[in-house]
C-alpha cells in the first residue's frame, strides 16, 4: 500500500510517499480502507521534530482519517466489515490507504457525512469540545469568544457553542473567512486585524466582559485576553507559538483563570463523553465539518505547509 512516511524528523520534504506492507489485523483491532485523512499542525510540529511526545522514526503521520472498515480482529463488537467511520487516532498513522486501528479508536460515521468531512472531526471536535466544556465548563448563556473562528477547530467551537445555548463570538482576518463564520452560526464576526476589534466586546456583552475565550495563538493574544474577560472568566489555551509576558493582575480583579488544554491528556472516560456528544450533533445536524482544502496524497508537503498559514477555512484532508 501506499503511505506517506518520514524517515528522520524536518522540513516538508521529509515527507515522502513509500510502498509499505499492508498492516495484519490482531485482535481488538480494525484495519480501515482511509478514504481521506485530516491534516492537524501537531502533525508538522512532530515532523519537525517541535512536540514533546514525538514518534520514532520512521513513521507515518496523521492521527485523523475516515473511511471503511475492510477488517475486523477477534472481540471487536461495536462495528463491522463494510461500516462507514471516522477515525479518533490509529496505531500506523491515517496519511496511508489503509490504516490499523484499535477498536476504540473507530467510530460510526453518519450516511449524511462524507469522507472528507469525517477526516475533519476527531481534533479539531474533540479538541473544541473538550475546551469549552471539560476545561472552561461553559453553560448556556454565557459569551465565548473564539479566535480564529474560520479555522478548523474554531469552525467546530462556533458550531458546539451554537448549539448548546451560548452566545458566540468569533473572529477571522479575511471577508472570504469573516462570512464563513457567520454561515457556521456566530452570533457576532470581528476581523482580528483592526486595530481595536477586541473593544467592541464590552458593547456587545452588554458591559459584562465575555464567559469564555478560546485561545489558539496565546503568545500573541493572551494578555489582551485577560483585559476582556467578565468576573469568573476563564481563558483556554489551545495553542500558542511562543512565549507571552502577561499582567497577573488583570486576573486579580476579575477571579478570572487560564486553563492549558491538550487533547492527549483527557482520559477514556472523558473522550467517550466527547465522542457521544459529537456523533449525536453530527446525526442531528447541528455539526457539519468544513473542508477547506484538498490534496492528494504525495502533495503531503504542501498540505503542511497550507496547514501552518492563516485563513485555511475549513479542515485541511488528504485523500489517498
Amino acid at each position: 500500500m501506499r503511505a506517506v512516511v518520514v524517515q528522520q524528523f524536518g522540513g516538508p520534504e521529509v515527507l515522502k510517499v513509500e510502498e509499505v506492507a499492508k498492516p495484519d489485523v490482531g485482535p481488538n483491532q480494525v484495519l480501515v480502507r482511509v478514504a481521506a485523512a485530516g491534516v492537524n499542525p501537531v502533525d508538522v510540529y512532530k515532523s519537525t521534530g517541535h512536540y514533546a511526545r514525538l514518534p520514532e522514526v520512521p513513521y507515518t503521520p496523521g492521527s485523523d482519517g475516515a473511511g471503511e472498515i475492510i477488517a475486523i480482529g477477534d472481540g471487536v463488537k461495536h462495528v463491522n466489515v463494510g461500516d462507514r467511520v471516522y477515525l479518533a487516532g490509529s496505531i500506523t498513522g491515517t496519511y496511508a490507504e489503509y490504516a490499523l486501528c484499535e477498536a476504540a479508536q473507530v467510530h460510526s460515521l453518519p450516511d449524511t457525512i462524507t469522507f472528507p468531512q469525517g477526516a475533519a472531526i476527531f481534533v479539531p471536535y474533540a479538541t473544541a469540545y473538550r475546551a469549552l466544556f471539560q476545561r472552561a465548563h461553559a453553560a448556556p448563556g454565557e459569551f465565548v469568544l473564539v479566535h480564529g473562528a474560520s479555522g478548523g477547530v474554531g469552525i467546530a467551537a462556533v458550531q458546539i457553542a451554537r448549539a448548546a445555548g451560548l452566545t458566540v463570538i468569533g473572529t477571522a482576518g479575511t471577508e472570504r473567512g469573516l462570512q464563513l463564520v457567520r454561515e457556521q452560526g456566530a452570533h457576532y464576526v470581528l476581523n482580528h486585524h483592526e486595530p481595536d476589534y477586541l473593544g467592541q466586546l464590552q458593547k456587545l456583552t452588554y458591559g459584562l466582559g465575555v464567559d469564555v475565550i478560546l485561545e489558539m495563538l496565546a503568545n500573541v493574544n493572551l494578555n489582551k485576553d485577560l483585559g476582556v474577560l467578565a468576573v469568573g472568566g476563564r481563558v483556554v489555551v489551545i495553542g500558542s507559538r511562543g512565549t507571552v509576558e502577561i499582567d497577573p493582575r488583570l486576573t486579580m480583579g476579575r477571579d478570572a483563570s487560564i486553563h492549558g488544554m491538550s487533547l492527549p491528556n483527557a482520559q477514556a472516560h472523558e473522550m467517550a463523553s466527547i465522542h457521544a456528544a459529537l456523533i449525536a450533533g453530527l446525526e442531528n445536524g447541528t455539526l457539519r465539518p468544513v473542508v477547506g482544502q484538498e490534496f492528494p496524497l504525495d502533495q503531503a508537503p504542501a498540505a503542511l505547509e497550507a496547514v501552518m498559514e492563516p485563513g485555511a477555512n475549513g479542515k485541511i484532508v488528504l485523500l489517498p
